[in-house]
C-alpha cells in the first residue's frame, strides 16, 4: 500500500461529518432544479404505462418454468414494496392474469412486449435526460448515441429484474429442497433484500455508465447507488405509513385512490434516484478536486527536483 496515500489520509471524523453534511445540502440543492420536476414527471407517466404490461410479461416467463398461480404469487412478494392503494390494482391484475388461460396469458404477454418497450424506452429516456440535467453534463449524447443508451439501459433493467427474481426464487426452492435451518423470517426470504440488491446494482452501473458522456468514477457511482436505494426503500415505507395513517386519499380521489397513490410513490422513488445521481456528482467533484490539490504540490515538488538535477 503507498505509504503516501497513509499519510495524506484525513483521520478526522468531524471532517467526514462536515464533508457528508455538505454533499447532502449541495445534492438537494442540484436537484431542485426546475426542469427537474419536468423530468420526473415524464418519469412517473411511462413508468405507470409500462408497468401493468410488464407484469404480464413477467407471468409470462414465469409460465414457462412454474404455473401461473405460482408466478403470480412470486410477483406478488415484490408488491409488498408499494403502499396498500396501488398494491391492491397490482393483486388484483396478478389474480386476474394467473387464473386465465394459458393462450391467453401468452398472447397478452406478446402484446405487452411492444407497449412495454415503448413505454420503457421512453421513460428510460426521461430519466437519463434528467440525470444529464443534475450531471451538468456539458458534452451531452447525439440523437442515435442517446437512443441507444436508453435502449440499452431499459434491456439492462429488464434483465436486472428477470435475474433478482429468479435468484430470489432459486433461493426458495434451494432451502424447501435440502431442508435448510432459515426460517421464513429470515433476512435471505425478505422481498426488501432482493430489491435493495437490484437497486444498488442497477443504480449504480446506471451512474457510473450512462450519467454522462465520460464515465463516473465507481466510488461515487457506488455512494450514489447506495443512498438512492435506501431513500427508495424509505420512501416505500414512508409511503405505506403517510397513506395509512396519514392522508386517506380515498375520500377525496374515490376509485381513482389508487392510480394517485401509485402516482406518488412513483414520484418519490423517481425523485430518490435523482437525489443519488446529485450525490455521486457531488462526490465526483470532491474528488477531482482534492485530486488536483494533491497533485498541485507534488508536481511542484517535481520540478524543482528537475531544475536542481539540471
Amino acid at each position: 500500500m503507498d505509504r503516501r496515500r497513509l499519510t495524506d489520509f484525513d483521520y478526522d471524523p468531524t471532517h467526514w461529518a462536515l464533508g457528508a453534511l455538505r454533499v447532502a445540502v449541495r445534492s438537494w440543492r442540484r436537484t431542485q432544479n426546475r426542469s427537474a420536476a419536468l423530468y420526473v414527471g415524464g418519469v412517473c407517466f411511462y413508468a405507470l404505462l409500462a408497468v401493468f404490461p410488464a407484469l404480464a410479461i413477467l407471468i409470462g416467463v414465469y409460465s414457462l418454468m412454474l404455473t401461473p398461480h405460482q408466478a403470480a404469487a412470486q410477483a406478488e412478494a415484490f408488491s409488498r414494496l408499494m403502499p396498500p392503494g396501488p398494491r391492491a390494482i397490482f393483486v388484483a391484475e396478478l389474480e386476474r392474469i394467473a387464473h386465465a388461460p394459458i393462450r391467453v396469458v401468452s398472447a397478452q404477454s406478446a402484446v405487452a412486449v411492444i407497449v412495454a418497450f415503448y413505454a420503457s424506452h421512453r421513460g428510460v429516456k426521461a430519466l437519463l435526460a434528467g440525470l444529464q440535467l443534475i450531471h451538468d453534463e456539458v458534452r451531452p449524447r447525439g440523437i442515435v448515441g442517446f437512443n441507444l443508451m436508453a435502449l440499452l439501459v431499459a434491456v439492462a433493467g429488464f434483465a436486472l429484474i428477470g435475474l433478482i427474481s429468479a435468484a430470489f426464487l432459486a433461493v426458495r426452492v434451494a432451502v424447501s429442497a435440502f431442508y435448510l435451518p432459515l426460517t421464513p423470517q429470515s433476512w435471505i426470504f425478505s422481498e426488501w433484500t432482493w430489491a435493495s440488491l437490484g437497486l444498488v446494482l442497477g443504480l449504480t452501473f446506471t451512474y457510473r455508465f450512462a450519467m454522462g458522456s465520460d464515465h463516473v468514477p465507481w466510488r461515487a457511482s457506488i455512494a450514489g447507488g447506495v443512498i438512492a436505494s435506501a431513500l427508495v426503500m424509505l420512501s416505500s415505507w414512508a409511503g405505506a405509513y403517510y397513506v395509512q395513517e396519514i392522508a386517506h386519499f380515498g375520500a377525496t380521489y374515490g376509485s381513482i385512490s389508487g392510480v394517485v397513490i401509485l402516482l406518488v410513490w412513483l414520484s418519490w422513488n423517481v425523485n430518490a434516484v435523482f437525489y443519488g445521481a446529485a450525490a455521486a456528482t457531488e462526490m465526483e467533484i470532491m474528488t477531482r478536486r482534492a485530486d488536483q490539490q494533491a497533485r498541485g504540490p507534488r508536481d511542484t515538488a517535481s520540478r524543482l527536483a528537475s531544475r536542481q538535477g539540471s
